[in-house]
């Protein structure tokens, strides 16, 4: 009814839970007033006993506030990477929306741009990234699927093994023979396959090279992630002469899919900038998931916002999850956690999916053990 205010809607509306929560410190004063004005009718003798409740009372309740978890947060692209401290800048988030370019006779134009008032600071080594990260994920009580350097999987899994789910990626036959693969797999450490990229080599996801990794993830029921789309840095050509935007397209998949039909895969970056392509595809294979990694801290706002909104009004939300593509910048889940924070034209239950549901579903987790 127009006019009126639920107290759910106050409940699942941000102004509503700051009323909500006025009313509750308001309330607690008053009964905190009430407590020190029968203090001060006490006794000498019983003074010192009153206080002392008191005081643990405050201690509690400040304690409680503290330590009050934020909702679990998936981010289903993360990347164990050593640190090198030749790529290890500072960086300005939605860098590209003013796209880099040059003269093949000048030198190559840098895409990582630190021009800007607070800059993500980039973790100098190892340890570093390690600590960083893995307080960062604490604090925000973020779960990761990491992929990438086998020693740095293993160092953040014994760190913390309930915040790493390790993922093995492999994006060409050279990298692994299939029987190591699936040896891998079933060993118990790994959990997914990704981040398999194939763009980056010149090649389809549906190439026969790669078909029987798929074919071994697809018997042991282990979800996939595929990198599709963007190369990312508007110089793909000078930095990954193999890539090729062409290889990207979402439809590439459909044979590999057609062979492997229990396959369920997710396509990182969403396919960024093929939307009509993703919804296509998507509408077409029930078991096909994406992310919103790299897009989301990389291209301009309006452009990632955008994006993601087609995704929502053609009916996807439900298979929309949050990833971050972090490799040296262990601020950029804060950044990134915003972006979706901050869309006013989604529902907090539609955030919800998007940061943790939807990740639960499709890697079949057990829920209750991130609550």
């Amino acid at each position: 009814m127009v006019g009126r205010v639920s107290t759910i809607d106050r409940l699942y509306n941000p102004f509503g839970r700051l009323f909500l929560g006025c009313i509750s410190f308001v309330n607690y004063f008053r009964g905190l007033n009430s407590i020190i004005k029968n203090y001060m009718k006490q006794t000498s003798n019983t003074r010192p006993l009153l206080l002392a409740v008191l005081l643990a009372l405050f201690a509690f309740s400040v304690n409680a506030q503290e330590t009050k978890k934020r909702p679990p947060i998936i981010d289903v692209h993360v990347h164990a990477m050593k640190v090198n401290a030749a790529f290890a800048n500072d960086l300005c988030p939605w860098f590209l929306k003013n796209m880099p370019g040059s003269d093949p006779k000048l030198p190559a134009p840098s895409f990582l741009n630190n021009g800007c008032a607070d800059p993500l600071k980039a973790a100098k080594s190892d340890k570093e990234m390690q600590d960083a990260l893995l307080a960062t994920a604490e604090r925000l009580n973020v779960i990761m699927v990491a992929s990438g350097d086998a020693s740095i999987l293993h160092n953040w899994h014994k760190a913390a093994p309930s915040r790493i789910i390790p993922s093995l990626g492999i994006s060409n036959a050279n990298e692994m023979t299939v029987k190591a693969f699936e040896d891998s797999l079933t060993k118990g450490f790994y959990k997914v396959m990704g981040e398999v990229a194939p763009q980056y080599q010149g090649m389809s996801p549906s190439d026969m090279s790669l078909d029987e990794y798929f074919g071994v993830a697809e018997k042991l029921g282990v979800p996939v992630g595929i990198h599709m789309g963007t190369g990312g840095n508007g110089m793909a050509n000078i930095t990954a002469p193999k890539y090729r935007a062409s290889l990207g397209r979402p439809f590439l998949l459909e044979d590999m899919l057609a062979r492997h039909p229990k396959l369920k895969i997710w396509v990182m970056h969403a396919g960024y900038p093929m939307i009509d392509e993703m919804i296509a595809l998507m509408g077409a294979n029930a078991y096909v998931y994406v992310d919103l990694a790299g897009f989301i801290w990389s291209y301009p706002l309006e452009e990632i916002h955008a994006y993601l909104q087609r995704l929502i009004q053609a009916g996807f939300g439900k298979r929309i999850m949050y990833g971050t593509d972090l490799m040296v910048w262990p601020k950029l889940l804060e950044t990134s956690i915003n972006v979706i924070e901050s869309a006013n034209y989604l529902s907090e239950d539609q955030k919800r999916d998007i940061f943790f549901n939807n990740a639960v579903r499709f890697f079949n987790l057990d829920e209750s053990k991130y609550k």
